[in-house]
């Protein structure tokens, strides 16, 4: 009779443990449909603006939605690659160490050139209204592509300094190792996080004094004009669009300290790290543009309403 107890109690147990791991399982495949969902809607706004942009010539020789353009371009990269490698750690894939490397350099580099890109952008908006009579000689399409070569030039020098100090430093078959791809995995020196995190603070600093001065800069001369419809007031509250931009990138960096929980919920913990912590804060500098901006807007509402 003990024995039937026993049995049955195991049975139990093992129905519980099957219901337990379908319904892990199930919320699992929702999290990675909504995600799928989220980052489409994201590739299809993106390619919405960027079709508009392309097909606008006015659009494609001014400097603003040049440097806008590239900060599209770069956040889905981004996207892509941090999509990608959250999917594969929260997946429990392992990757060679020389595919994770290249791609999460590349990740670590194009989450690095968006403060730069808009520190750019503010500067941009500091000259339209300080200096409007000079804004065309500056702020040319020739220079923006300097600009955007130097954000990228910029960006991947902590990368190469970190590939040098690991080749250095580490045995050859370091890199014939298989590990879960994340940045973390890939800090095997103290010297390698010095590198990353001094140059990470410093960058964030210095784009944060420059959207800081001309955000001072422009509301001076909005207060001059004295109307809250003015270029400059309109400039000052983009001005505070970048500082929320560069604030929300911040505090994606957070998501490391998150991840570091290793429990039966850690796929859950690293999709909506991805979910609210990188890819909402991508989409919302599209979204605002894309509504808030006249010329895009009007093109947006001409494709749609010649579709129809």
């Amino acid at each position: 009779m003990m024995n039937l107890t026993v049995f049955s109690t195991f049975n139990n147990i093992t129905y519980i443990n099957n219901q337990y791991l379908q319904m892990h399982q199930h919320v699992q495949i929702g999290f990675i449909i909504i995600i799928t969902f989220c980052f489409c809607f994201f590739i299809y706004f993106i390619l919405v603006l960027l079709v508009v942009y392309f097909t606008t010539p006015h659009v494609r020789e001014n400097a603003r939605y040049i440097l806008f353009a590239h900060m599209l371009i770069n956040d889905t990269v981004y996207l892509s690659l941090g999509l990608f490698l959250s999917m594969g750690v929260g997946l429990l894939i392992y990757i060679p160490v020389p595919i994770c490397y290249i791609l999460v350099t590349c990740a670590a580099a194009t989450f690095r050139i968006t403060p730069y890109n808009l520190a750019f952008m503010a500067l941009e908006r500091y000259v339209a209204i300080c200096f409007p009579l000079r804004h065309t000689m500056l702020c040319t399409a020739q220079r923006s592509y300097v600009a955007i070569a130097a954000m990228w030039f910029v960006g991947w020098l902590p990368s190469f300094a970190d590939f040098i100090v690991l080749i250095s430093s580490v045995e050859i078959k370091y890199f014939s190792r298989n590990l879960l791809c994340r940045h973390q995995s890939l800090l095997v020196l103290p010297v390698q996080n010095i590198i990353q995190s001094s140059i990470l603070i410093g960058s964030f600093i210095l784009v944060s004094l420059v959207i800081l001065y001309t955000y001072i800069k422009v509301m001076l001369i909005a207060r001059k004009t004295g109307s809250g419809k003015s270029s400059a007031s309109k400039a000052g509250r983009t001005l505070i669009l970048h500082a929320v931009q560069l604030f929300l990138c911040l505090l994606s960096l957070t998501s490391s300290f998150s991840e570091k929980y290793q429990g039966e919920y850690n796929f859950l913990v690293i999709m909506l790290n991805f979910l609210m912590l990188m890819y909402l804060p991508r989409l919302l500098s599209p979204l605002i543009y894309g509504i808030r901006d006249k010329v895009f807007s009007k093109s947006i509402k001409k494709m749609y309403s010649t579709i129809k």
